[in-house]
């Protein structure tokens, strides 16, 4: 079966057009629906939506390759599109993509058209011929590239590269080896493998490479060529046999550095900068830890808990301003917020949903440690940071302190036969987990902790005008600087912790600093268009709904391609807008939502022009800092 045998012309078009991700894969269905291999159009579509729930199956380069196995299609078929002008289809590396291949796979059938398909997952990798593909002028000419290409890089009778012929006859070994493998082993698996395989050629390294694909290991690594390789890759984001790569040096990473980041992972492994991996002998998978330091997995702990944790916050910060903004002052001003019926309700409901913040917090931290037994523990952990006043800091060290006790106890009950593997989840975990962190929070953390959190509540209750401008500017630079990144981070985690302070001025101007970056760029690609290529002009109108939205890494893109000018006037634009906030007294109750809160924020208007001035300064200082085009060097 080849690529073209899956390819129904009723089933490609070259003009696809869409505004969106969602869009786009809706006509996609449709076409898929064309060449009437599906008996359930929205079944399949929703496989293909909970399949994009995972990750995004746009792989760079232009590329997106959607796919979906389900009982909803009746024959293996294959539907293509081309859109000239992009879509945002949410790729690794950014990029725009033009090419889009949509997969339909029935389920329970044979695995012999995934090879096929992983056939093009490799010609893709070829920019001539993609660029060959867009620029088809009918259907037929390209499903007639697709043929060429195929026929070229596959041919019938084409040898298996296994081994080869030395001068003295003896068998010669690749250098290095390699191994990838993706969740669904369709598209990403094949893609970094013709990577691999390509940069190793180009620098004239020997490389073998085995897929892990969906219809099984191709290729597969013999002991002997282990036993002679200088060094072995594993981009892969699943696990992998690993015990038979142990006492060698092994570069484990993801696999879309496999696509992306082949140069530098050849490079590495042809000078044998890698580390000895040892077999641990209770598994036989791995993790993929390159550049996953300790520092790293902290951080994304962190940031599962405070994702799960905002839209508790933002409801329910939303809701108490709310409550303050129909409530009637001067009835009992001891009882402002609820002096109304309609307030107190707002304000109830409020507190409520506001009221779970730190469990969450504590839940979510332990759950991304240690799986869903540690769920119950954080929550716990968290609420009895709540009700002890240790607050956000005890939440948050709840979190890890029941993630890793969860992880001790499944170490600790080990011991016990396998019949009773049920209950542990159930039984055991939580309960010694929830005794336990009770007893670590009443007399080791929350004692502590609340005398630092009282102290940091004094220290900012303390703080006079002039301290809390250079609060509010140092925060607001902290928004721009990595624009997402840890620091930016940093600065909004500090902001939310506020909330349960009390300090409403913080959370305004972190988000004012963080709102500028995006509008800076929207303002300056209008107002100075003769800084900036068609392609960043156009782009830079996106940056208003981002900016207005509070969304920080709109601005990414054009730091990314000009650095040492775009930073430094964002950071300056993000320190006004943070200082002036603080200047006009703004605040605010809600972590998110950019302009659709200002109605809930003290003295809007205040916080408006903050927000404009910031901007203003931002985009001014850029169109300092980047001299006309056509007047660069």
């Amino acid at each position: 079966m080849r690529i073209t045998d899956l390819i129904n012309k009723k089933s490609v078009s070259l003009d696809l057009y869409a505004d969106n991700k969602m869009k786009a894969i809706e006509k996609l269905v449709d076409l898929v629906n064309n060449s009437g291999n599906l008996n359930n159009k929205e079944e399949y579509k929703s496989a293909i939506i909970d399949r994009e729930n995972m990750s995004t199956t746009g792989i760079g380069e232009g590329v997106a390759i959607p796919h979906a196995k389900t009982k909803a299609v009746d024959n293996p078929c294959l539907a293509a599109a081309i859109c000239k002008e992009g879509i945002d289809y949410e790729s690794f590396d950014g990029s725009l993509s033009h090419l889009f291949f949509m997969i339909a796979a029935p389920d329970g059938a044979n695995d012999t058209h995934l090879e096929v398909l992983s056939r093009l997952s490799t010609i893709l990798m070829d920019e001539e011929f993609r660029n060959d593909l867009i620029n088809a002028i009918s259907v037929e000419e390209f499903i007639d590239l697709i043929d060429k290409k195929e026929s070229e890089k596959f041919p019938e009778s084409k040898p298996k590269p296994k081994v080869q012929a030395k001068k003295s006859g003896e068998t010669k070994y690749p250098k290095v080896l390699a191994v990838t493998a993706c969740p669904t082993g369709i598209a990403h698996t094949f893609m970094a493998a013709e990577s691999l395989n390509k940069t190793g050629k180009k620098k004239g390294v020997s490389i073998k490479v085995e897929t892990n694909g969906s219809s099984g290991a191709k290729d597969i690594l013999t002991k002997e060529e282990i036993e002679h390789a200088e060094c072995i890759i594993v981009a892969a984001d699943k696990n992998v046999d690993m015990a038979r790569f142990n006492g060698k040096k092994v570069i484990i990473t993801k696999v879309a550095n496999g696509i992306h980041k082949a140069d530098e992972l050849i490079e590495r492994a042809s000078k044998g900068d890698a580390p000895i991996y040892n077999h641990s002998g209770d598994s036989a998978t791995q993790e993929n830890n390159d550049d996953e330091t300790a520092l790293r997995k902290v951080y994304k702990h962190l940031m599962n808990g405070v994702s799960n944790m905002l839209p508790f916050v933002v409801s329910g910060g939303i809701l108490i301003a709310l409550a303050f903004l129909f409530d009637n002052y001067a009835i009992d001003p001891k009882n402002f917020g609820s002096n109304t019926p309609l307030a107190a309700f707002f304000k109830g409901i409020g507190d409520y949903a506001f009221g779970f913040m730190l469990p969450v917090l504590a839940g979510y931290i332990a759950y991304s440690i240690a799986d869903r037994p540690a769920m119950v523990v954080g929550f716990v952990g968290g609420i009895l940071a709540k009700e002890g006043g240790a607050g956000f800091l005890g939440a948050l060290l709840a979190g890890f302190i029941a993630g890793y006790l969860v992880l001790g106890l499944k170490k600790f009950f080990s011991f016990l036969p396998q019949s009773l593997d049920g209950i542990k989840p159930v039984l055991l975990f939580p309960l010694f987990g929830t005794l336990l962190i009770g007893v670590i929070m009443t007399f080791v953390v929350i004692p502590p902790v609340k005398g630092i959190n009282d102290g940091m509540v004094a220290f900012l209750n303390g703080l006079g005008g002039s301290s809390k401008v250079v609060l509010g500017l140092v925060l607001g630079a902290m928004m721009a600087i990595d624009m997402g990144g840890p620091i930016n981070k940093a600065a909004y985690v500090f902001g939310v912790a506020s909330l349960d302070a009390g300090q409403f001025e913080i959370m305004a101007a972190v988000m004012a600093g963080g709102m500028v970056p995006p509008l800076a760029i929207a303002l300056a690609t209008t107002f100075f268009k003769n800084r900036f290529t068609k392609e960043q002009q156009e782009s830079g109108k996106v940056n208003y709904v981002m900016g207005a939205s509070f969304i920080t890494e709109g601005a990414i893109p054009f730091a990314a391609a000009d650095p040492l000018k775009v930073i430094p006037a964002c950071v300056v634009g993000s320190a006004t807008a943070g200082a002036l906030s603080m200047v006009f007294g703004s605040a605010l109750r809600a972590p998110h939502g950019g302009i659709f809160v200002i109605p809930v924020v003290s003295n809007p208007l205040g916080y408006i022009a903050a927000i404009v001035i910031g901007s203003v300064v931002g985009m001014v200082l850029l169109s300092i800092l980047k001299k006309p085009l056509d007047k660069q060097a």
